[in-house]
């Protein structure tokens, strides 16, 4: 962590923090607000810190932990504006960064777009978010975590190659702006992914978990569940490709489906550049998108995704409902675009959360007469954003269903296929989980049956 105190500071930071605290980052705010000469300023500063564990070919590899605080000073000069990033919060570095950015502001180009820095804001507290435990996790307690997929592998007799990454955060974040604006907000997270591989080279299994917390965090089910995977996927056969009657596991559902919040602007549905554009001009808010039985909303204050109720900008973010019943009922609106349209902005959400159903997915396969389960997706690339398409693969354990049985293993196909598609598509919803997502925010995703799944062609990847 590069970061230089000045001694005139306190130091409850670096002594019992693991992320900045708010008295701190009110302190870093406040000496930029000062300092600055701009017409306007803006600070966001981030805190994080880091540990995890990497295992590979049956061994522990790598630990470690990473640590950082960040400054970003924006400045504001007429209708202009710039930003500069350090992570040194000396005194004179953080004086050095005010100057820059003002200096950097009286080059820029003039933004026509340009709004005021938001002042004081109605923000939601979620200081729940935060698992102590999980901040101070001791190394030895991830690593032993590890066991529940090494041991197996290093048993007499096994076959079976695993790989596994532990990870657990602290994160803090605030925004201070001269027009009076201070919003802190910090939280905790955990997570756990493990692909497990046959020694014969012909099945990969892989599973995944994250919580807010370490402690909710099931170990020895995600390895289970990878094992399982890997054991059932062997010797994989081909089948033709074309339109399948799919599972997807929730995993398989949050990699698609939770790609969607991005076409949610109203700004690109208003300027014909997005799937929810309406013909002859504007946007479809209030049709009919899906099946009338997909919900899909945000909400920083669910237990189950419990996060920053604010966005970078520190627009309050409240709880959303993007489809209900199969109709689009809310879309983002930007500040700029608000402010064009006379509408009121709605901040960028930092999680989706899809309303499952009963089914489970043992009736599921029941009820299937010829169709595909699958794990997970990779790989995805959109292919056409006036519908929302994306191509990509399946991968780590897909399998033929017949007569409401799971009979074989199947090679991985590629698949052409978009999440509103699929989602009218839908013939039965499962229990939700949070999904182990590596992209931006956190998701809750069902089980889903579907049918008519474009699968394209098939892939020799393992």
């Amino acid at each position: 962590m590069s970061i230089i105190l000045d001694p005139r500071a306190p130091r409850s930071l670096f002594a019992d923090d693991v992320v900045i605290s708010r008295s701190e980052a009110q302190r870093v705010v406040e000496s930029v607000l000062k300092l600055s000469r701009a017409d306007a300023v803006q600070v966001v500063i981030r805190s994080s810190r880091t540990r995890n564990v990497r295992f590979a070919a049956n061994q522990l590899s790598t630990a470690g932990v990473v640590e950082d605080t960040t400054l970003v000073v924006m400045s504001y000069i007429g209708r202009k504006h710039s930003a500069v990033t350090t992570n040194d919060l000396s005194a004179e570095s953080i004086e050095r960064t005010v100057r820059k950015a003002e200096a950097i502001a009286r080059l820029a180009p003039d933004d026509a777009e340009m709004l005021p820095v938001l002042g004081p804001q109605n923000l939601a507290d979620v200081s729940a978010s935060w698992d102590e435990a999980t901040a101070t996790l001791d190394a030895g307690i991830v690593t032993a975590a590890a066991n529940t997929a090494l041991a197996p592998a290093r048993r007499a007799g096994s076959t079976l190659t695993v790989a596994g990454f532990l990870v657990t955060s602290a994160d803090a974040i605030a925004i201070g702006t001269s027009a009076g604006l201070f919003a802190y907000h910090r939280g905790t997270n955990a997570n756990y992914t493990l692909t497990v591989r046959t020694a014969d080279g012909t099945g990969s299994g892989w599973a995944g978990e994250d919580a807010q917390a370490w402690g909710g965090l099931d170990f020895a089910r995600v390895s289970a569940q990878a094992i399982e995977k890997a054991e059932r996927s062997r010797n994989p056969v081909a089948i033709e490709p074309g339109r399948y009657t799919v599972i997807l596991e929730p995993q398989a559902v949050g990699d698609l489906v939770g790609l969607m919040p991005r076409y949610f602007n109203a700004r690109s549905a208003d300027e014909g550049r997005s799937p929810f554009a309406k013909q002859g001009g504007g946007n479809r808010l209030g049709e009919l998108i899906v099946n009338a039985m997909i919900n899909m909303r945000s909400d920083t204050a669910d237990p189950m995704v419990r996060s920053q109720p604010f966005d970078g900008d520190g627009l309050p973010l409240t709880k959303q409902s993007w489809i209900t019943n199969g109709t689009l009922s809310t879309m983002l609106v930007p500040r700029a675009w608000a402010a064009r349209k006379n509408l009121t902005a709605t901040g960028t959400p930092n999680n989706i959360i899809f309303g499952g159903g009963s089914t489970s997915r043992e009736q599921m396969i029941a009820s299937t007469q010829r169709g595909v389960l699958v794990t997970r997706l990779w790989y995805l690339r959109e292919t056409d954003a006036r519908t929302m398409s994306y191509t990509g693969l399946t991968r780590d354990g897909t399998f033929l269903i017949e007569n409401g049985k799971i009979t074989k293993s199947i090679k991985n196909m590629r698949f052409n296929e978009s999440p509103l598609f699929l989602l009218n598509n839908v013939e039965a919803l499962g229990p939700v989980r949070r999904t182990a997502a590596e992209g931006p925010g956190t998701q809750v995703m069902p089980i889903l049956k579907a049918r008519d799944f474009n699968f394209t062609s098939l892939s020799d990847a393992v």
